[in-house]
């Protein structure tokens, strides 16, 4: 099985060779980084100036990192998807608004999420980010102790009521929520937020996830800690296992602010962060569930084994692999024709709102070069075999 991602056939197997010639282009530009950068200052300031641009945007670097621009757009990637035994997990990505009437829309996004989660078996799981529901201010007055004005405690409120709704509308229906992580100066409340989710909606079965950032070398205490909670007060553990995606943002703002840099030191130590932690949840599966999201073959790999270790099923729900719409592809269809469970991250939203989005995965990509080399190595191999 150690050779399993090489198989770039089954990878690309719903690609058209017009495809895997865009994805091969896009990822020689991502690779390099004037580029990007050029690109993404210039999109900027196109989109700023409202320049039609939206249409070259979208036949391009959306197109490969997203669904659509709403849910009904979505629908054939996903049952395209669906033929190859890989789920789609809508992801309603604009971002940057900072308006009660945006949160509310995330809401109702995140709610029609689980009632095509009832109707669709490709759709098993829904997803929103914490700030997608309310301030990032809010969160980190709550997480630094401080204490919020009457105005601040009505907003707290309704991100409180924005939780219960989907979370109890995702237990009524049985379909599982996802809720990311984002920046340590904001992550303790709504890390307590979603415990207080797990402990009225986790009883039996996991229904709330929460998102451990592994590049943090807090995470696998904080487990431990959640762990304990969970067995004294009789509820399930959930979690969404990432290396994390803010770390040059992190590590600038513990330098100016001469705190401890809450990332660890070295790639080495986040990748045993995140094995650890995987391990640790396979070894408590009775009391857990994991989505493993990662881009990373030596951690898939990992997962396949401990799963065999412990003789447990290779479509056991409680275990889901997961990556990201437009990339890994050779890892999630490789994944899915095995039998294990695969998701995809599937990104919607107006082009305009998810442009965001779009940018930091192209600088993400930009700052992984394995990652980025990697794809291209994959979908270079795909072209000679097709002879294109």
């Amino acid at each position: 099985m150690k050779n399993l991602f090489n198989n770039t056939e089954v990878a690309f197997a719903l690609k058209s060779n017009s495809e895997v010639d865009r994805a091969y282009y896009l990822f020689e530009m991502i690779k390099r980084e004037p580029l990007v950068k050029i690109g993404t200052a210039v999109t900027r300031f196109a989109l700023r100036t409202h320049l039609p641009v939206e249409g070259i945007i979208r036949a391009t670097v959306f197109d490969h990192f997203c669904g659509g621009i709403n849910e009904k757009d979505c629908m054939s990637v996903i049952e395209k998807m669906y033929t190859k035994n890989v789920h789609s997990v809508l992801d309603y990505s604009a971002e940057g608004k900072e308006v009660e009437e945006q949160f509310d829309l995330a809401m109702e996004k995140t709610l029609n999420t689980i009632k095509f989660g009832t109707e669709k078996t490709s759709i098993p799981f829904a997803v929103f980010k914490p700030t997608g529901f309310g301030k990032i201010s809010i969160y980190q007055k709550i997480t630094e102790g401080k204490e919020l004005d009457d105005h601040e405690k009505n907003e707290w409120k309704r991100i409180q009521e924005r939780y219960n709704i989907v979370s109890k509308a995702a237990f009524d229906n049985n379909v599982p929520l996802l809720i990311d992580a984002e920046e340590t100066w904001m992550q303790g409340a709504a890390d307590d937020l979603i415990e207080s989710m797990m402990e009225k909606y986790n009883k039996e079965k996991v229904i709330v996830f929460g998102t451990l950032q592994l590049y943090r070398w807090d995470r696998m205490v904080y487990l431990q800690e959640l762990h304990k909670r969970a067995k004294e007060k009789g509820f399930k553990v959930g979690m969404k296992l990432v290396r994390g995606a803010y770390m040059e943002k992190e590590r600038e703002r513990a330098e100016e602010m001469n705190y401890k840099d809450p990332i660890c030191e070295t790639k080495e130590a986040t990748d045993k962060m995140f094995n650890d932690v995987l391990k640790y949840m396979i070894n408590n599966i009775n009391d857990m569930a994991v989505f493993a999201g990662t881009h990373n073959e030596e951690s898939s790999y990992l997962l396949m084994d401990l799963i065999e270790k412990e003789n447990l099923d290779k479509n056991n729900k409680r275990i889901w692999f997961g990556q990201l719409y437009g990339m890994s592809d050779h890892i999630s269809y490789n994944l899915a024709k095995e039998g294990f469970n695969v998701a995809k991250y599937l990104p919607f939203g107006p082009v305009r709102d998810v442009m965001p989005y779009l940018i930091r995965r192209a600088e993400e990509n930009t700052s992984v070069a394995g990652q980025t080399n990697r794809e291209l190595e994959l979908l270079k191999r795909e072209r000679e075999r097709r002879k294109i």
